[in-house]
């Protein structure tokens, strides 16, 4: 099949360091590369992957501090991908609704990823106009607030089996990884950590619109003896950052709609401590994977529980359900069904 993947062009394909869509948009490409298919990506310049993709933006636009409007480049994008539609059998969106008014009016059969949270008024009136647009949502938790959606599946993110490998859990420290927000709750995390009597490990981006939160809620417990903060790191140090800890924590406070770092550490053999939020009970198997909490002090209890459980069985449970292969052998189900129905 010719297929099309859409990217954000916020990160590049994978992103350097921190980003999730764009790191969920690469792996299952190369893995359809290597299993036949002409893929081709729509993405910013700096990106890497087995297909030839199609150069939207120079580079990231994260990482141009000039730029004043994000929007503009994924136009381009949309009408370079519109003047090339005749050369896909299929398209894949991953820049959530931005695309639907182009393509409904295409011949061309596509379907939509949606990535984010779907809590939004806005949102729901997006899909009150557009019923028919078919979409896939990466946990069933991420369709409670907007049931009328066309949803044709729910398929799991997936990660090059790979790119982590079974770590020893050595380290002596819990980890937090993903970026410094309210939502992620690292305040929480690192509460967690004090009271279980154990080291903790953040690494985390911070974004601009949350440098006030951090100033005034984070960094000041960044002073506390058993506290280091890394920073943003990328794949590699990422191996050995999960690989080693104890155990991730994951006490996120809003409708987490997939949660790639839980998989991320699966791989690496951590178990993860999460709070019971979202898509966090699809994707965690309790007393397997780790432990899914209620509150702060049955996460303390958690800590106390790791050492009972098999890192070997956490990494199977990863192989099982998570990696790029078994993502992209269900979306290329997908592709054949919307094509069929299209011819």
């Amino acid at each position: 099949m010719t297929i099309a993947q859409v990217s954000p062009l916020m990160e590049a394909v994978p992103p350097k360091l921190y980003g999730g869509t764009e790191r969920i948009v690469a792996y299952p490409t190369d893995k359809l590369v290597e299993l036949g298919h002409d893929v081709t990506p729509f993405a910013s310049g700096d990106s890497i992957t087995k297909a030839k993709f199609e150069q939207i933006w120079p580079h990231a636009l994260c990482l141009d501090t000039k730029m004043q409007d994000h929007l503009a480049p994924h136009v381009i994008m949309l009408e370079k991908l519109a003047r090339r539609i005749k050369d896909f059998d299929i398209i894949h969106l991953h820049t959530e609704h931005l695309g639907y008014p182009i393509l409904t009016r295409l011949d061309v059969p596509f379907l939509a990823t949606l990535h984010n949270r779907m809590d939004r008024i806005e949102i729901e009136r997006v899909y009150e106009t557009f019923l028919d647009v078919p979409v896939v949502s990466i946990s069933d938790s991420q369709r409670e607030p907007i049931p009328l959606a066309n949803y044709i599946d729910t398929i799991d993110h997936g990660l090059q089996r790979d790119l982590l490998t079974l770590g020893p859990g050595k380290g002596g420290y819990l980890a937090f990884i993903g970026w410094i927000s309210p939502e992620k709750a690292p305040d929480v995390a690192i509460r967690i950590a004090g009271a279980a009597g154990m080291k903790i490990q953040i690494a985390a981006k911070i974004d601009n619109f949350d440098r006030a939160y951090f100033h005034e809620n984070i960094e000041p417990m960044f002073a506390l003896p058993y506290v280091e903060y890394i920073g943003e790191i990328d794949e590699v140090q990422k191996a050995d950052f999960l690989g080693n800890a104890v155990g991730l924590l994951f006490p996120v406070a809003w409708p987490e709609p997939f949660g790639l770092a839980m998989i991320e550490a699966m791989a690496c053999g951590t178990l993860v401590i999460a709070f019971r939020c979202g898509s966090v009970p699809e994707v965690l198997e309790e007393g397997v994977s780790g432990f899914i909490v209620e509150n702060e002090e049955q996460a303390v209890a958690a800590v106390n529980k790791l050492a009972e459980l098999s890192r070997p069985n956490v990494r199977k449970a990863f192989e099982d359900r998570f990696t790029a292969r078994r993502r992209a052998e269900n979306y290329v189900r997908l592709y054949q069904s919307l094509v069929r129905a299209k011819d």
